[in-house]
């Protein structure tokens, strides 16, 4: 989905909760694999790759300059045979380490064994974010989820679009709103610093 249908989609979803809830996600995100470095793992389901999610953040991580956004998919059946960045298997979950990033996109409730290494991920000080239907067990261990409700407008597939767009925005302050501050914190800091006026 382009830019431009991103804006259209946003457009028709104003007045409701969706584009505030994904901006927000997507910052957590950004802002996780930004801030910690240490990379981005992406997981589904047996029955869900999230390999389209997996497709645009790759492209959102080479137009903002974020390379950190580029997250290595993570697959139940993945084959030593497959290529290199769709063989990385289950096991990769139980090397997570702190400074990882791992999100889960489950859109119907995780088998336990998924569960069981999402747990082990988070133990080691990786952090969990769901993009999901509303999964007890998932939600409670992620320190940031998404929930797609099934009796919604919207699917998870729409969503995730939403949220790799506002992943990939650069967040920064306008240029010109920014040098308008910096101009003003410098005239303050001009006017803290001189000498005092000269007595009459």
């Amino acid at each position: 989905m382009d830019a431009v249908r991103v804006a259209l989609l946003r457009e028709v979803l104003a007045g409701t909760e969706w584009p505030g809830a994904t901006r927000r996600f997507a910052g957590t995100l950004r802002g996780s694999v930004v801030s910690h470095g240490g990379g981005l793992l992406l997981v589904g389901t047996e029955e869900y790759e999230p390999w389209h999610l997996a497709a645009h953040l790759v492209d959102e991580a080479a137009w903002s300059g974020t390379p950190e956004l580029s997250p290595t998919l993570v697959r139940h059946a993945a084959r030593t045979s497959d290529p290199a960045h769709l063989a990385v298997g289950l096991g990769r979950l139980s090397a997570a380490r702190r400074g990882e990033t791992l999100l889960v996109v489950s859109p119907a409730a995780p088998q336990t064994g998924l569960l069981e290494r999402v747990h082990d991920a988070r133990r080691a000080g990786a952090t969990v974010l769901a993009l999901d239907s509303g999964d007890r067990d998932l939600v409670a261990l992620a320190h940031e989820a998404l929930t797609v409700p099934a009796d919604t407008d919207l699917d998870l597939d729409t969503v995730q679009h939403l949220v790799s767009a506002a992943a990939g925005e650069n967040v920064l302050p306008a240029p010109r709103a920014h040098r308008r501050f910096r101009d003003r914190l410098s005239r303050l800091a001009d006017l803290l610093t001189s000498p005092p006026p000269s007595r009459w």
